[in-house]
């Protein structure tokens, strides 16, 4: 299973961001998908996050800035961003609890990152 995830970069403050993850792979079923971030000397955080028949679930520092989306017959989720100030630098990581083809348990997977500044 891979998580491939695209979209972040430089974006001036205020300015918008959207990122995107894609799981691929012998997947049976993804019990939920997000998006966490970690800055530098920081402990990895979670940005949003949606359970398969659920509702999302925001951080509060980034609430009415951000949209989370998922298609699940793609198996991909969809984090917009708006109002983006300094404070949300960080390496966005996409995540996923899913269960794989013949097995019976499931496990968090993760994207390799990446990056967006908001700077001018």
């Amino acid at each position: 299973v891979q998580l491939q995830a695209s979209g972040g970069g430089l974006v001036q403050p205020g300015g918008s961001l959207r990122l995107s993850c894609a799981a691929s792979g012998s997947i049976f079923s993804i019990n939920a998908m997000g998006w966490y971030r970690q800055s530098p000397g920081k402990q990895r955080e979670l940005v949003a996050r949606i359970v398969t028949g659920g509702s999302p679930t925001y951080a509060d520092s980034m609430k009415g800035r951000i949209t989370i989306s998922r298609d699940s017959a793609k198996n991909t989720v969809t984090l917009q961003m708006h109002s983006l100030n300094p404070e949300d630098t960080a390496v966005y990581y996409c995540n996923a609890i899913l269960r794989r083809v013949g097995e019976g348990y499931t496990l968090d997977y993760w994207g390799p990152g990446t990056q967006v500044t908001v700077s001018s």
